[in-house]
């Protein structure tokens, strides 16, 4: 067995391996580190402490193998380089997973009535107010949703009112809402924003 595992110089060790490693560990624990953060906001008590855990295992382990190597400016820079990766890693994680609700909010001076009926009609819940702006009355329209729906919204205020502002934040709790059960059947509308996003 021992023969098999071919010897490592101990100056390939220390200049190939060990920033490798260090880059490596970095981008564990920091992408832990932002999942950890994410599942904190939206009050996963389980989850983040056992995250949290796991990221400063790794860290200590990360920062310890730096210690053993001081002279090797490559650690340094491994350390730098996987701390920045892991922050681009976590958030396309996040992005990919999509947990959690978020508000939206549309204010437009045109005629909504299309964008509401859409939404209604695929299962979110609107709620809608009368309101009055600097060029005159408008609507203001919210609704919550899932984050995974999020970009099948948008495309439809870009269908039906592209000149309209919104605004979309997170939500770490709704008691209650109307959220679509399916994805909604392929209607003319449906088809149009579909093809509008791609």
């Amino acid at each position: 067995m021992l023969g098999i595992v071919p010897d490592i110089s101990p100056e390939v060790f220390s200049l190939v391996i060990v920033p490798v490693f260090i880059f490596l560990a970095r981008i564990c624990d920091v992408t832990i580190g932002t999942m950890r953060i994410i599942f904190v906001s939206r009050g996963m008590k389980m989850v983040a402490p056992v995250l949290g855990f796991v990221e400063v295992f790794i860290w200590i382990i990360a920062v310890g193998q730096i210690f053993q190597n001081l002279t090797n400016p490559l650690n340094y820079f491994a350390y730098a380089a996987g701390f920045a990766t892991g922050n681009y890693v976590g958030m396309l994680i996040e992005e990919r997973l999509a947990m959690g609700l978020a508000l939206i909010r549309i204010i437009t001076q045109r005629d909504a009535t299309n964008l509401i009926d859409y939404l209604r009609a695929a299962g979110y819940g609107v709620t809608v107010l009368d309101a009055q702006g600097k060029q005159g009355p408008g609507k203001v329209i919210f609704s919550v949703i899932k984050r995974k729906n999020i970009k099948e919204v948008e495309n439809a205020i870009h269908e039906f009112n592209p000149k309209a502002f919104y605004s979309i934040e997170d939500v770490r709790h709704a008691a209650e809402g109307t959220f679509p059960t399916a994805v909604p059947g392929p209607t003319p509308i449906h088809r149009r924003v579909t093809r509008r996003g791609k």
